[in-house]
């Protein structure tokens, strides 16, 4: 496999946010196996690395590591619910009340009831009897359209698709080789690269960090060093897209109709009117990284990053404006998700849930 830099793949702070049909499991994996072993309930998980959120019929369900699941009905007192892994989960999504959650070694999670029980549809933790190159590859977005159809994507050109609620998850492919544009990886005085050196380059089999689809159907799929994708089959054929900048996005927001938000590192956020055919910058006034969102009810978009980074614009404008969140303790969380909730939002973070009211 290709060493390449260790950039955000929905990594905040400096803790880790880390082919045929599946069924529950893949190869010859041991009973003690973290991906396949009983999340701990601990008594601090509140206040622990969260990464994702998603509001269900049950009220709200955030996921982070160690497989963390907490459920809340009001977004103020949370409850551990108890779940067969103990991978990291970097990413949760909610039809109703039918939930996945997935993440690290290929983990895929699935509730029936808002998050109260679990099962394991997929695991496929590193092996080195296997030769594929999306072996022990982690999740690093879902997208489910239907109760019944989604998606996951994740390191190394991972993608996948049930039909099913998840039973059994297929294997697509985007295609490799992406082309992207080169740099001169020039060091610093120090010996070390900065960003503006780490965010470009040709990559094949990029890591696909984030799916969403617009209101006609069409499947949009971005990644790092720039790399981008189009379906309007369902994910069966794809097309290739480049943004205007070629560093990693990490996350998507589709707006209505074809409109779409791509958003990622240093700041950079792009948005299509046309379902990717042409994009064009929106000025977040920041050079943080932007990690996760959402749209509100009223049309408010919400971006999120970490030293405590929020940007919000509402329905009809065009730039951001910016609040910075800081705990009752004096802390400033990173930022990692967003979901709308009564009068504000709900954040996760590196030390767990954060309500805030956005203005």
């Amino acid at each position: 496999m290709a060493n390449r830099p260790k950039k955000f793949w929905r990594l905040v702070g400096a803790a880790a946010l880390l082919t045929v049909p599946f069924i529950a499991l893949s190869l010859d994996i041991t009973e003690d196996d973290p991906s396949v072993s009983d999340s701990e309930i601990l008594p601090k998980a509140a206040n622990s690395l969260l990464l994702d959120i998603a509001r269900t019929d049950g009220g709200f369900v955030a996921v982070g590591e160690r497989g963390h699941v907490l459920l809340s009905t009001d977004g103020k007192t949370w409850e551990q619910a108890a779940v067969p892994t103990r991978s990291t989960l970097t990413t949760v999504s909610a039809q109703g009340a039918s939930v996945w959650a997935a993440g690290h070694d290929g983990v895929i999670l699935f509730s029936a009831d808002s998050g109260r029980t679990w099962q394991r549809q997929r695991a496929q933790p590193w092996s080195a009897d296997s030769q594929e190159l999306t072996n022990g590859s982690p999740v690093l977005d879902t997208l489910f359209t239907s109760p019944t159809e989604g998606y996951a994507v994740g390191a190394y050109s991972l993608l996948l698709k049930t039909e099913d609620a998840g039973t059994t998850w297929t294997p697509l492919s985007v295609g490799s080789h992406v082309a992207a544009a080169s740099v001169d990886m020039t060091a610093s005085d120090s010996g070390t690269f900065d960003d503006s050196a780490l965010e470009l380059g040709a990559e094949s089999d990029p890591h696909l960090n984030a799916i969403t689809r617009t209101e006609s159907g069409t499947l949009l799929v971005m990644g790092e060093r720039g790399a981008g994708f189009r379906s309007a089959d369902g994910g069966g054929s794809w097309s290739k897209l480049r943004l205007p900048y070629a560093g990693s996005m990490f996350g998507l927001l589709s707006l209505g109709g074809e409109r779409v938000l791509a958003f990622g590192l240093r700041g950079n956020v792009y948005q299509t009117d046309n379902a990717g055919g042409s994009w064009r910058k929106i000025e977040s006034g920041t050079d943080i990284s932007l990690i996760g969102g959402t749209v509100g009810a009223a049309g408010t978009v919400v971006l999120v990053g970490s030293n405590g980074t929020l940007l919000a614009r509402r329905a009809g404008e065009e730039n951001f404006s910016a609040k910075h969140i800081q705990l009752g303790s004096g802390q400033t969380p990173a930022l990692s998700a967003a979901v709308a909730s009564d009068g504000g939002y709900l954040l996760t973070s590196d030390l767990g849930a954060v309500n805030t009211n956005v203005q």
